[in-house]
C-alpha cells in the first residue's frame, strides 16, 4: 500500500507539473471532481486541510482557470467552487495510462473480491482522513505542549 500511494504520488504529481499546479492543488481539484461541486467547508471536511487553506487553494486554482466561485441561487452568500470542465479535460487525458493499466488489475478479479476492496479501500480513506484530522490537531498545539506521538503495536 504504501509503494502504490508513493507511486500514485508521484504519478499526481507529473501531472500537476504539466497543469503548473501544486500536487495537492490537484488533489483538492480531484476532490471537486468527486463532489461535483462544494462549498470551501465541505471541500475543507474531505480534505482535512483548514477552511484557510482552502481558500489558497481555490484562489490558486481559480486563478489557473480550472475551478470558478459560484453563488448559490437560494442563498446568496453560500458560494460553491465548481470545475471548469473545458480546462480540465486535457488534465485528464493524462490519467488515461493510469485508467488503462487499473482496467486491466481490476479485469483479473472476481465481484466479489473487487467489493472486499472497494470496502478496504473506502475504509482506509477514512482512515487517513481520521489520521490528517489528528496531525491537524498535534500540529495547531505548541511543540513544548504536544503529546509525545508513539508509533502502536500491530495487531498483526
Amino acid at each position: 500500500m504504501r509503494r502504490s500511494s508513493a507511486q500514485g504520488v508521484l504519478y499526481g504529481q507529473a501531472v500537476a507539473n504539466v497543469a503548473g499546479i501544486s500536487g495537492s492543488d490537484l488533489e483538492c481539484m480531484d476532490f471537486l471532481q468527486l463532489e461535483g461541486r462544494a462549498t470551501a467547508g465541505r471541500l475543507a471536511e474531505v480534505t482535512g486541510l483548514t477552511t484557510g487553506a482552502i481558500t489558497g487553494v481555490v484562489d490558486r486554482l481559480e486563478k489557473a482557470g480550472y475551478v470558478r466561485r459560484e453563488r448559490d441561487e437560494d442563498d446568496r452568500r453560500k458560494v460553491f467552487i465548481t470545475i471548469v470542465p473545458e480546462a480540465t479535460a486535457e488534465i485528464g487525458k493524462l490519467y488515461v495510462p493510469m485508467q488503462q493499466a487499473m482496467h486491466k488489475v481490476w479485469s483479473r478479479y472476481s465481484d466479489e473480491e473487487l467489493k472486499l476492496l472497494l470496502r478496504f479501500a473506502t475504509d482506509a480513506y477514512k482512515g487517513v482522513l481520521e489520521a490528517t484530522e489528528a496531525l491537524n490537531g498535534v500540529l495547531d498545539t505548541p511543540p513544548e505542549k504536544r503529546a509525545n506521538l508513539k508509533t502502536p503495536k500491530s495487531p498483526r
